[in-house]
């Protein structure tokens, strides 16, 4: 999730239960609306900016919604309210904002995952806002409007007694989860169990699962030594978790931009790039941030919207 980007391959109680026991499941049933207004929790009004309004396709400026596709197991990027069904998170409060920049209101669709980028690709979904890396390999089937930046880290257990990083040398032979599709799932964690073994060592014992909660469930359940995904996420499910797991010591691994996905033919690339520089630009992104506890090292300039 920074400027200098990868070209590796793609790929309260009911919240601390949420993080600590995976109990979440995905359904279109939960399914909702954002109102087109300022971001939730957000004290700044955004105004339609029209010139970025006039960029939208016809069909989507006469149909007045955006349907964006997240996997509400993340927090605090997207993961369910103490209602079970209300979609909150920093990807839900920056789709709103996107949402109201562009004169439309917000349908949050909740998905696994994995299944949001060929939903793009077919039109099931106008936008996908899930913490998705921006990779090349992801840019060949899907465009991106970066919103942030940052790097994959490692959760542990407290204290982390088995020494773990986010380096191959302390992960060979460990049992280490991620959630499937990921970067971490599809190209981290493959590279590193064969740096292990090209060195002589055991492989990684890797564990894929469907949802994030299920790979937080496996680490305070003891079946795995650890679970790689994104650094900011991570950390806040630990806290959720009331300390059942934390995030290891050391910098963040491979940085890189986070972005919104949208499908290659939506024709809405040129709208959510205007509209996503107008939230940038004004008080609410950082007011976003500040609610989600997101460090100021996460945030992007105007300059890092289109990519090259």
């Amino acid at each position: 999730m920074i400027s200098q980007r990868t070209s590796r391959f793609l790929a309260g109680g009911i919240l601390l239960a949420l993080a600590a026991t995976g109990c979440t499941t995905v359904s279109e049933a939960g399914t909702t609306q954002g109102n087109g207004a300022p971001a939730a929790g957000s004290g700044t009004a955004l105004a339609v900016n029209e010139e970025a309004r006039a960029l939208l396709p016809a069909e989507i400026r006469d149909k007045g919604v955006l349907r964006i596709a997240s996997d509400p197991t993340y927090p605090p990027f997207e993961f369910y309210d103490t209602d079970n069904k209300t979609i909150i998170g920093w990807d839900a409060d920056m789709g709103d904002a996107i949402g109201a920049v562009l004169g439309l209101k917000v349908e949050h669709v909740p998905a696994t995952f994995d299944t949001i980028l060929p939903g793009l690709s077919s039109g099931k979904y106008d936008m996908g806002m899930s913490t998705f890396s921006v990779t090349d390999e992801r840019r060949k089937v899907v465009d991106f409007v970066p919103y942030l930046q940052g790097g994959t880290g490692l959760a542990v257990a407290p204290g982390n007694p088995e020494g773990l990083t986010v380096e191959a040398a302390t992960l060979c032979g460990k049992a280490i989860a991620a959630q499937k599709g990921t970067v971490q799932s599809l190209d981290i964690l493959p590279v590193f169990s064969k740096e292990c073994t090209e060195s002589g060592k055991s492989a990684i014992d890797m564990q894929f699962f469907p949802t994030q909660n299920d790979a937080n469930l496996a680490l305070t359940s003891g079946r795995v030594a650890g679970v790689m995904a994104d650094s900011v996420s991570l950390a806040y499910q630990g806290k959720l978790a009331d300390g059942k797991f934390e995030l290891a010591e050391g910098p963040d691994y491979e940085p890189e931009l986070t972005g919104t996905a949208l499908g290659k033919k939506s024709g809405l690339l040129p709208a959510v790039q205007a509209a996503t520089v107008a939230v940038l630009e004004s008080p609410t992104y950082g007011e976003i941030n500040t609610k989600w506890e997101l460090p100021a090292s996460t945030e992007i300039t105007p300059a890092d919207v289109v990519l090259k």
